[in-house]
């Protein structure tokens, strides 16, 4: 067991526990096929150090109900971000409606326009709440911070849920373009 620092609603009792842990290099995604389970009612993915190949990328993920076989089960979701120039120049709080996803398939996006820099990435969090019932939606929440190509800083917050009563068994991250590299972590919360 493990205690994750920083995750609201956790007990220091160490109720968090790492299940899983992938490197990047040059990778196209990376997939988490095992261990999302009735186990836990809570899986966090952390995700450090995201610097793709090519410039402008988003990190995204999408959900599988059969082990990883298939992808491209129903989303719902909506999202906001701020940002700050490094030159001052330009800082904004705002609602992006072209990043929401309305009862579709594709994959949902978690950051935007990350840069392929040697000082460019992007590290954060999603959290995916009970994803093997087979009663309700699974929701989803997630934070992420990055430096993008167009040197800002952004914070991207995007929550939804999966619109389906099978029970989400795997997940997987892929970039919009090309490789990455980065650390990703799978957690499960009791």
């Amino acid at each position: 067991k493990a205690a994750l620092m920083g995750t609201a609603g956790v007990s220091a009792a160490g109720d968090v526990v790492l299940l899983s842990t992938q490197t990047a290099s040059g990778a196209s995604e990376i997939s988490f096929t095992s261990g999302i389970t009735s186990t836990y009612g809570e899986y966090i993915f952390k995700v450090y150090n995201f610097n793709p190949g090519t410039n402008t990328t988003n990190l995204q993920f999408e959900v599988s109900d059969d082990a990883g076989s298939s992808y491209g089960l129903t989303k719902t979701s909506s999202s906001f971000y701020t940002y700050h120039k490094e030159d001052d120049s330009a800082a904004a709080l705002a609602y992006n409606g072209t990043l929401d996803i309305a009862e579709g398939s594709g994959a949902q996006g978690v950051v935007y326009g990350v840069g392929n820099g040697a000082d460019e990435s992007a590290a954060g969090e999603l959290h995916l709440f009970n994803p093997s019932s087979t009663t309700y939606v699974k929701h989803y929440i997630s934070k992420f911070t990055s430096l993008r190509d167009d040197d800002q800083n952004s914070v991207w917050f995007i929550g939804g849920y999966v619109n389906d009563t099978s029970a989400v068994t795997a997940l997987k991250f892929t970039a919009s373009s090309g490789t990455f590299d980065g650390k990703f972590k799978m957690w499960g919360v009791k």
